[in-house]
């Protein structure tokens, strides 16, 4: 109520603001904790996803933030269809871009979302012109609420959680993730 009301002290206004932020990452960890629990275990029901819908549709909700940023999304997504929930695989690729986007550099910044099939397996590729991530660093980067220093990442957006996620979903998709540093920029 204090928020809409044009009256209210600033200081006022403020804590409300704060307080809805706080709260708001609060519920994103309880979402976040929630999903990782339950992509810990085997996917039970299984449909046909094309992972370049899915990487689409990630690109989608993170264009308008990308575009804040001053970042260009690119990239050719081929048809790569997998055996999966679209739900979760979607999260995977959400996080994957969004984090992509949000860690990157200051100015002219990339991201590039591919899909393609090698070797008779689905491939989801996201990778960025953000700061270079130390080689041994980069396994850290998948454990729960473990974020690279914030002169790295330059935010305290999210609470560590998005890149765990996306390992225990495809984890249990029967997949694999990685991160591999590139040389002079992003990962």
């Amino acid at each position: 109520m204090h928020l809409s009301d044009p009256g209210a002290p600033i200081e006022l206004q403020q804590l409300g603001k704060t307080l809805l932020a706080t709260n708001e990452r609060s519920e994103q960890l309880v979402e976040g904790l929630l999903l990782l629990a339950r992509s810990d275990n085997q996917i039970v029901e299984r449909k046909p996803v094309d992972l370049a819908e899915v990487a689409e549709q990630a690109v989608d909700q993170v264009h308008a933030e990308a575009v804040a940023k001053g970042v260009v999304i690119r990239g050719e997504r081929k048809p790569a269809v997998v055996q999966g929930n679209g739900v979760l695989l979607e999260r995977i690729a959400l996080n994957l871009v969004q984090n992509a986007v949000r860690y990157n550099v200051p100015e002219d910044g990339w991201v590039e979302v591919t899909t393609e099939v090698q070797h008779g397996h689905a491939v989801l590729v996201v990778s960025n012109s953000g700061p270079v991530v130390p080689a041994y660093e980069v396994d850290n980067l998948f454990e729960p609420f473990r974020r690279l220093r914030t002169e790295r990442t330059g935010s305290d957006k999210g609470v560590g959680l998005g890149l765990s996620i996306a390992r225990s979903v495809a984890r249990a998709h029967g997949g694999h993730i990685s991160a591999q540093p590139r040389e002079g920029v992003g990962s």
